[in-house]
């Protein structure tokens, strides 16, 4: 497994954005590369297509696989209020915007499912990051301690 330096947040967003764009990973740097869908003739594009295997398509979730998402968190709800109405709005038109109009009213449960979907968006990024034969570095290090007084190791690790 390859280690990069990334941004998992910024990927979990990326993978998760509804824009009209392409968001491409360098392979060799980690670099995320953003190129307007419409735009077929810039020089990143042609640097991705010129080099495929150095470069690989940032997935989005697809409307299907946001239900999905959706229908999970349900099953973790025990609100007898709240489960019904959110199970409706997934089923009828505009399952998304209609799930997030409905989940409004109850700003707890907005809460959890704000902290749910980004557990799963995680989870997701990493998954493929794994299959890409790939792992974000740890985001701390762990401290070196070789050579340092037991006193100042002592005040550095007191705040960790």
């Amino acid at each position: 497994m390859r280690t990069f330096t990334l941004d998992i947040d910024a990927l979990t967003r990326l993978i998760n954005g509804r824009e009209q764009q392409e968001n491409w990973l360098d392979l060799e740097s980690g670099k995320v590369l953003t190129l307007p869908a419409e735009d077929q003739y810039s020089e990143e594009r042609q640097q991705v297509e010129l080099e495929p295997d150095r470069y690989t398509r940032i997935p989005n979730l697809d409307v299907p696989q946001r239900v999905a998402m959706r229908e999970s968190f349900l099953f973790t709800l025990d609100d007898v209020h709240a489960h019904p109405l959110l199970s409706a709005a997934l089923t009828g038109r505009k399952p998304l915007r209609s799930f997030d109009y409905e989940i409004e009213a109850f700003p707890a449960l907005r809460e959890q499912w704000q902290a749910f979907e980004l557990k799963q968006l995680r989870e997701f990024a990493l998954n493929w990051l794994y299959e890409l034969g790939l792992e974000p570095a740890p985001d701390k290090l762990p401290l070196d301690t070789r050579g340092i007084p037991k006193d100042i190791l002592r005040r550095l690790t007191k705040s960790a």
